[in-house]
């Protein structure tokens, strides 16, 4: 990469500016640029309020690359794209003002440029350029200033380090970092090796976790004797088993964290984990932790701990619910609750680990001259404080802020109880809508980060004939790319449905595999193409991606 400019996007006393120079009357970049690193800093010469920096670099892309796009957060989908591939945006229908605004709500539309032609691509936080075996690697090391994005075009050979730093402001004198970016050539795995060793991040405490949740079975209508019983039926692989996961709908009403649901959980919480724990499994359960739903008791009697906008209105953090507003984590009264509600739950109940969502939440919007890197990254350290040692699963949270403070995380989308989805994935209505397709492709082209950042969750498979509509070989692409791909590895059935080849098939599953991943890539629009070399041979997996046919079951369920 060659560097070509810069462009700093600014207000100063009310005038917004954009100008393309590294230095004017209003702020100087200092720039360093070695073989593996770029460092950048701004220093303001008069009171400016940032929104974002640009670096601009030549970079020639040649026939036959691939760029990886990372997603902005734990949902979204990442993939490679070759130079004729184009990112799918919204459709016209859904990019209309009312329905973007809560299509938008999960994702990066508020302060990210979405390309409009082939050839045209973004990555959040790192990316690479990989031509079969050669990959050169571009990443940040921290968030923690404010949300980095690399867009690529192929078609004008340039490479663009962008910093989201809205909301930021500067005196006249002072400073502030805004690239610390590592790049680095060679194979894939050795690029991800030094980009963490760079990071200096601690091997992850799990590598490994599998078994139950309850979800994507039963969603919100769960009980206690729904729960005793599946926890009963796992018996049948009980040696497989190290965790059983209670997600949402124990509690009243979401953010109503200490109030379980009486009337479904007679016995109270303590006594679903102490019956877990009687199995020898982890105990886990699902919060949202920033999250207040509109019906919930806090809101109700705590109106001024969540966000609002300028005009004083609250900020629709999540649709799920019927909506729910987020917690101000910096709002002292809320931040005492939050630390108190995990103490009850992990010390009192004993939950082994939770399972965190929609933790995107808390930095939607830039607030207290924090960027929304800084405020994610600052959210995570909170977390983790108020975890202590236990076990974090996170999910729904822009990965970067998470590498070093979560255990397990979710690297793709949900998953549906249809194949390809809900009718409306058809409008492309934003990049994170839940279908098997989705998680398939988030598994396989996040593996990098498992065992490095921290331990994959690729979401549930399913194996049971209910409430389901996928057909066996579907089932199995899923359960085989979840095994392959994953390390964390849940089911989300009755198992009392399951006959002794399923019991077989999800034992097997459950297993870490021990199969080296040499390859897997596109090889064309829908269909993929893995090598793996398992027990000293080489195998190939090839499917469909949209319809979720292969030959997976001759090669790990043969």
């Amino acid at each position: 990469m060659k560097n070509i400019g810069f462009r700093v996007s600014y207000s100063s006393y009310g005038d917004k500016l954009s100008i393309p120079a590294k230095s004017n009357a209003h702020y100087v970049i200092e720039y360093e640029e070695t073989e593996n690193s770029i460092k950048a800093k701004i220093i303001a010469r008069s009171r400016i309020e940032l929104d974002k920096v640009d670096i601009l670099y030549d970079y020639l892309f040649e026939s036959g690359d691939k760029f990886f796009g990372n997603g902005y957060q734990a949902w979204t989908t990442s993939r490679e794209y070759s130079r004729l591939d184009a990112m799918v945006d919204m459709t016209p229908i859904a990019a209309t003002k009312k329905l973007k605004k809560l299509a938008g709500i999960s994702g990066d539309v508020r302060f990210v440029k979405f390309p409009k032609k082939s050839g045209e691509f973004f990555s959040h936080c790192y990316t690479y350029i990989r031509n079969g075996d050669k990959v050169f690697f571009i990443g940040s090391l921290s968030e923690r200033q404010g949300f980095t994005v690399i867009y690529a075009d192929m078609n004008k050979n340039t490479v663009t380090l962008n910093k989201d730093v809205e909301g930021v402001i500067l005196n006249e004198g002072e400073s502030y970092e805004l690239f610390d970016v590592v790049k680095f050539n060679g194979t894939y795995d050795e690029v991800f090796d030094k980009y963490f060793e760079a990071m200096k991040l601690s091997k992850p405490r799990l590598d490994h976790m599998s078994g139950y949740t309850s979800w994507y079975n039963y969603f919100q209508k769960i009980d206690e004797k729904i729960i005793i019983r599946d926890l009963n039926a796992l018996d049948v692989a009980k040696e497989s088993v190290s965790i059983f996961q209670i997600d949402d709908g124990y509690e009243t009403f979401v953010g109503d964290w200490l109030d379980p649901n009486p009337a479904k959980f007679p016995k109270g919480m303590k006594y679903v984990a102490d019956s877990i724990h009687e199995k020898g499994y982890m105990a886990g359960i699902w919060l949202a932790p920033f999250s207040l739903q509109r019906t919930s008791r806090m809101y109700k009697e705590h109106p001024d701990w969540i966000l609002r906008d300028k005009y004083g209105l609250p900020i629709l953090g999540v649709v799920a619910w019927g909506g729910a507003y987020t917690m101000d984590m910096y709002h002292p009264e809320a931040r005492a609750y939050i630390k108190h509600f995990f103490d009850v739950i992990l010390n009192e109940w004993g939950y082994d680990m939770v399972k965190l969502d929609f933790l995107y939440s808390q930095c939607m919007y830039p607030r207290n001259g924090k960027s929304r890197g800084t405020i994610m990254c600052e959210a995570m350290e909170f977390l983790r404080e108020c975890c202590g040692e236990k076990f974090i699963l996170g999910c729904g949270v822009p990965l970067g802020a998470a590498f070093g403070y979560v255990d397990a995380c979710r690297i793709g989308c949900d998953v549906d109880l249809k194949y390809t989805g809900k009718f409306y994935n058809a409008l492309h209505v934003n990049t994170e809508v839940p279908s098997a397709q989705n998680s398939i492709t988030n598994a396989i082209f996040r593996r990098h980060l498992s065992g490095r950042a921290f331990c994959n969750d690729p979401d549930v498979f399913f194996l049971r004939y209910s409430n389901l509509d996928f057909t066996m070989k579907q089932k199995l692409v899923l359960a085989g790319i979840n095994h392959i791909f994953g390390d964390v590895l849940f089911v989300s059935d009755n198992a009392e449905e399951y006959t002794a080849e399923d019991v077989e098939i999800l034992k097997k599953t459950f297993a870490k595999s021990d199969a080296k991943v040499i390859s897997a890539e596109f090889t064309d629009g829908t269909n993929i193409r893995i090598e793996l070399e398992i027990n000293g041979e080489i195998k190939a997996i090839e499917f469909d991606l949209t319809k979720g046919e292969s030959n997976i079951k001759e090669v790990i369920y043969k």
